[in-house]
């Protein structure tokens, strides 16, 4: 494989792409949700389906065990893709490629952020609240500003990744191809490496 293309590590193009998919899961379940049994801020003609909330509920459950695999390698190995000490420093550089690169870390770790954000809010809610119309208690207020939040992150990430890599480093999220130094076989001597730097 040419190293000139932008390559990604096999563990996190892994973990990567298994939160990437029930997040989006996630996503569009929780605005079938929404349009079930809220809509007060626009709806659309979705079919009904009757345990919605509990769909919902498993990927959110799937995602809350899954993503902090993810965190856990993106605070550590995958360290340099976050925002930096200087990130903030290098946004005066308006227009240069550099401005582009740290605003992408800081998108990076907002992510992470705003999936967080609404998982604890997801959480606290209980099912039983929205088929009986109890809409207005905070949680669900706050879960509904974290799946905004978590959407519009996710369309600046997408814009962002578009723009620092363009098509090569989008294509190189789904590759399957791997280096001999990078086979899945490395994937458990790595794993015992980032729990044991979670636990300094």
């Amino acid at each position: 494989m040419s190293r000139s293309r932008p390559y990604q590590p096999s563990l996190l193009r892994l973990l990567h792409g298994v939160n990437a998919l029930i997040a989006l899961l996630a996503i569009i379940t929780s605005f079938w949700v929404y349009n079930t049994y809220d809509g007060r801020f626009g709806k659309v003609p979705l079919p009904q389906i009757n345990d919605i909330i509990g769909i919902h509920g498993t990927f959110g459950v799937i995602f809350l065990f899954i993503m902090p695999a993810l965190a856990l390698y993106s605070f550590h190995l995958g360290q340099k893709r976050l925002v930096q000490p200087d990130s903030f420093q290098k946004l005066t550089q308006v227009g240069k490629p550099i401005w582009w690169y740290s605003l992408h870390r800081i998108m990076n770790t907002w992510m992470l952020l705003a999936a967080t954000f609404a998982l604890i809010t997801g959480r606290m809610m209980k099912e039983e609240w929205l088929p009986v119309g109890e809409l207005n208690h905070i949680w669900y207020s706050l879960h509904l500003i974290g799946w905004v939040v978590l959407v519009s992150s996710f369309a600046i990430h997408l814009l962002m990744v578009a723009k620092v890599g363009g098509v090569p480093l989008i294509v190189s999220m789904f590759d399957l191809k791997y280096r001999p130094e990078d086979s899945p076989t490395t994937w458990f001597q790595k794993i015992r490496s980032l729990l044991r730097r979670s636990q300094v």
